[in-house]
């Protein structure tokens, strides 16, 4: 089993360099069963807001580029994936772990949630296509439109979460243990017809034309700014 940890400034923040990380370990666990966790006291509380403040248009097309990589490379990992959410899992801390097969999270530790409608950002493809796949429709309209933040026991009762456990490491390598036991191509097989990520030009096309223009306008570099100044990472 190969275990990843997220470990970084920021709350384990997503910057260029973890997204990077996140990729190449794709390659090193090889296929076999990965499981995702934290350092600390956060499994990741979003993007690097330091970094995302001072891209430009073209930077910021860069990097969110890179961003659907990474969510394209861990949601379509051929073997099976659990995150122990050990805290704060916010906007893309959240997608990192719905990326995921099997989601644990520890009751009483950290928020949950997509708030990044609340704070003027747009839902780049990928990261759109998961967060639909992985939350049940019944609760879009809270969670994607609500743009709340949530309680591991909340998270849970609207599907963030599959699962609460006081140790989620442990909860998620038994269930690593359990699943790695099946046959691996039959695993592969199945979660690729689960898991196929649409070529879609047009949201390709919107991609350019709309989500990085928004990424870079001034309403979401005064929220960008105002976090940092609070000393909370809360965007995406």
């Amino acid at each position: 089993m190969h275990v990843t940890t997220l470990d970084g400034p920021g709350k384990n923040a997503l910057g260029s360099e973890m997204l990077a990380f996140l990729i190449a370990e794709a390659g090193r666990a090889g296929g076999g069963p990965w499981l995702l966790t934290g350092a600390g006291d956060a499994f990741s509380a979003g993007l690097d807001l330091r970094e995302v403040g001072r891209l430009d248009n073209d930077g910021m097309s860069t990097f969110l580029t890179q961003l659907e990589a990474m969510v394209a490379t861990l949601w379509t990992y051929p073997g099976p994936t659990a995150a122990a959410v050990n805290g704060h899992a916010i906007a893309g801390g959240c997608v990192v772990a719905a990326c995921c097969d099997h989601r644990v999270a520890a009751p009483g530790r950290g928020r949950i949630g997509l708030n990044e409608v609340a704070i003027g950002l747009r839902f780049p493809p990928n990261v759109w296509h998961v967060v639909t796949h992985r939350i049940p429709p019944r609760h879009h309209t809270e969670v994607l439109l609500g743009a709340g933040l949530f309680s591991p026991q909340e998270a849970h009762e609207r599907g963030l979460v599959d699962a609460l456990a006081d140790d989620p490491v442990a909860a998620a390598t038994a269930w690593l243990t359990r699943v790695g036991k099946h046959p691996a191509d039959a695993y592969r097989a199945a979660k690729a017809n689960l898991r196929g990520l649409p070529a879609d030009p047009a949201a390709a096309a919107r991609f350019l034309a709309e989500v990085v223009p928004a990424w870079t306008s001034d309403h979401v570099r005064s929220q960008i700014d105002a976090a940092l100044n609070r000393g909370r990472i809360r965007a995406s």
